[in-house]
């Protein structure tokens, strides 16, 4: 990334980011049960449609990977991933507040690190929107 002090908050925020959804991406993607029985609850899951979703996550990291090493105009990109991860912290918040089953932790953690990133990756941005989103010279 081109290192600037506009862009440092920015690049900690996408490595955080590339981090968690390569890991959960290659998680659900391989061992989708893993994860399942990892929850601890005492309803049966049929893990194999999770596999789809580790794909997606994969695919997310790969494209914060582009823009952590050339982030020039890629707002779209970092705006749909800060929204994303806000999302999913939220829906998480959600289940955790009203259709919590097993292990409490193993949504709170989550809750955790998804509205931390996306607060991470909004602050980044706003530092960042020079590069982001360069004003075109006339």
């Amino acid at each position: 990334m081109a290192q600037n002090k506009n862009t440092k908050l920015l690049s900690v925020a996408l490595i955080i980011y590339i981090v968690v959804v390569l890991v959960y991406g290659v998680l659900y993607l391989l061992a989708p049960q893993v994860l399942v029985e990892a929850q601890g609850g005492d309803l049966p899951v049929a893990s194999g449609w999770l596999r789809w979703s580790g794909g997606v996550l994969i695919a997310l990291g790969v494209g914060a990977i582009m823009v952590y090493r050339n982030p020039e105009k890629q707002d779209a990109f970092v705006v749909s991933i800060a929204l994303g991860s806000l999302l999913a912290g939220l829906a998480l918040l959600y289940a955790l507040f009203f259709e919590t089953t097993g292990d409490i932790w193993f949504t709170v953690l989550p809750v955790i690190i998804l509205l931390g990133i996306s607060l991470l990756l909004w602050l980044g941005r706003m530092q960042a929107k020079d590069v982001l989103c360069p004003k075109e010279e006339e």
